[in-house]
């Protein structure tokens, strides 16, 4: 186990925390729903189908997603990673109700990405609150 990863094993966690091997299987099949529907969004902003500005959260989205393990485990803050979270959830949502009028079948997609993000921020921040 790396430094980082074992720091992150010494905190402590809520009753309800999955094992860790449950983040890799889990973010492997939401990694392919993002990569699909988040693509799909920006073919439909290049072709000019959707306005441009429908793209902007899920921009976002991806740049505090993608922050949010070396926040974690490089910088090891879990208060910027509450933060981050946070950012990652709200932009998410953001992004569902951008897409909702152009089409419903990318935000619905979106609801096994949402549900996991709320778990996952209900996560962080009861991790951030133990171990403040």
């Amino acid at each position: 186990m790396s430094p980082e990863y074992s720091w992150y094993a010494k905190l402590i966690k809520p009753s309800f925390a999955p094992p860790s091997w449950v983040f890799g299987p889990v973010w492997s099949v939401l990694y392919v729903i993002i990569a699909i529907t988040f693509i799909r969004v920006f073919y439909l902003a290049a072709k000019k189908l959707i306005p441009a500005l429908v793209v902007v959260p899920f921009i976002l989205n991806l740049v505090f997603n993608f922050s949010f393990t070396p926040i974690q485990f490089g910088f090891k803050n879990n208060y910027l990673a509450a933060v981050d979270i946070l950012l990652t959830l709200g932009t998410l949502v953001w992004a569902i109700i951008a897409i909702w009028p152009h089409s419903r079948a990318i935000a619905y997609a979106q609801i096994p990405y949402l549900a996991w993000v709320m778990f996952a921020t209900v996560l962080q921040l009861t991790v951030t609150w133990l171990n403040r």
